[in-house]
Parts: C-alpha cells; structure tokens; sequence
C-alpha cells in the first residue's frame, strides 16, 4: 500500500496502524515514511507491505496494489496513481466524486469498484473533536479491500492511542463510521484481500 497526504493528517501513523492491524492477525507487515519536507501541510508519502510471510525488501512501493489518498488537493500535484495495478484499490478522503475531482478517465483504467470516496475528515471531525482522517480510512481500507479486518483496526487504534480513552474510541467510532460507509456503498459485496509483498 501507498499511503498520500500532507505534515499533520496522520499519513505515517496510517501505515503504522496498517501494519498493527496486519500483525494482529498474525500477518508479517513492515511500514515506513518518506518526507520530502517535514513541515506541516508538505506532502508525505508512507508505505506498508501485507504478507503472510517474512517480508525482506526495505524499498518504496512503486507498485502498489492499494493507495490511499488523505489529501484530495494532491490529485493533481502528485502522480498517485503511478505504479497501481489495474486490479488495485483507491480510498479518496472526500465529499466529492471521482468525476468531480477530474478523475473521471481513472473509471476506465481501473475497476470501478475498487475506486472509493470517504468523507473521512468530516467523519472525524464528528466523532473525535479534529478533522485528522488517518484512521478513518482504514475502516474504509478494511471495508474495501477485506485485506485487514475492522476489529483488527479497532485493536490497532486502541494500542495506538490507549492513553488518551477519548481519543482512542472517538477514532474507534469514525472508523467504524467509515467501515459502515463503504459496505454500504459497496451494496454488501465482500472485499478480495490482496498481498502486496513482492515474493522474495
């Protein structure tokens, strides 16, 4: 998976969560960042590997089979999609559609629905105070993909944070919020879980 977004959204604490989740069900996960500048509001890339195996590669996912994306104005100031495989999934943090955000022709490039829209700061926004949409859209990531589950998300989130309670459940419930939204969305049609680890 690669992870997109800028300083301040929660885009390296994204892929650590991932691959929290990921090691809770008993999966090998590595997870890492790349800061072309580390300031606030500077776009930042993190990166997590899924396997059920040792995972020894230590390079940036240039093929990556999911992206997320927590920062919709980066559409068109960074090449997100490069590298994505025409079976691979994409979760937007936005209101808006794919059309609306001038990525209509990413209909015809890729599966329709593996490409997902999440208002997922709004929904975090609601439920913890802040509109940081990291682990939001891993509920929307489990919905999508079936690749980690929303209770190993829910554990993640809990570990992660487990000192500030409120914190912990508020993000606990956007995203579940958004785990319901995407099922939804999805009209109940199960994910298929993908390995994104290159064999060795």
């Amino acid at each position: 998976m690669r992870i997109h977004g800028r300083g301040g959204q929660g885009v390296v604490t994204a892929a650590e969560l991932l691959a929290v989740a990921a090691f809770e069900e008993g999966r090998f996960a590595q997870a890492f960042p790349s800061f072309g500048s580390e300031r606030t509001g500077a776009p930042v890339v993190s990166y997590c590997r899924l396997d059920e195996r040792q995972i020894r590669t230590r390079e940036p996912v240039v093929a990556p089979d999911a992206l997320i994306v927590l920062d919709p104005t980066l559409v068109h100031q960074v090449d997100l999609f490069s590298g994505l495989s025409p079976e691979g999934f994409v979760l937007v943090n936005t209101t808006r559609t794919f059309d609306a955000l001038g990525l209509g022709s990413l209909l015809d490039r890729f599966r329709e629905d593996r490409l997902v829209t999440v208002p997922a700061s709004e929904m975090a926004q609601r439920h913890t105070g802040r509109p940081v949409p990291n682990a939001v859209l891993l509920g929307g990531f489990a919905a999508v993909t079936a690749e980690v589950s929303l209770s190993a998300v829910v554990t993640a989130v809990r570990d992660r944070f487990g000192s500030e309670p409120s914190v912990a459940e508020g993000n606990v419930a956007a995203a579940a919020a958004a785990y319901a939204y995407v099922r939804q969305q999805m009209r109940g049609v199960p994910g298929e879980a993908m390995l994104s680890a290159p064999p060795d």
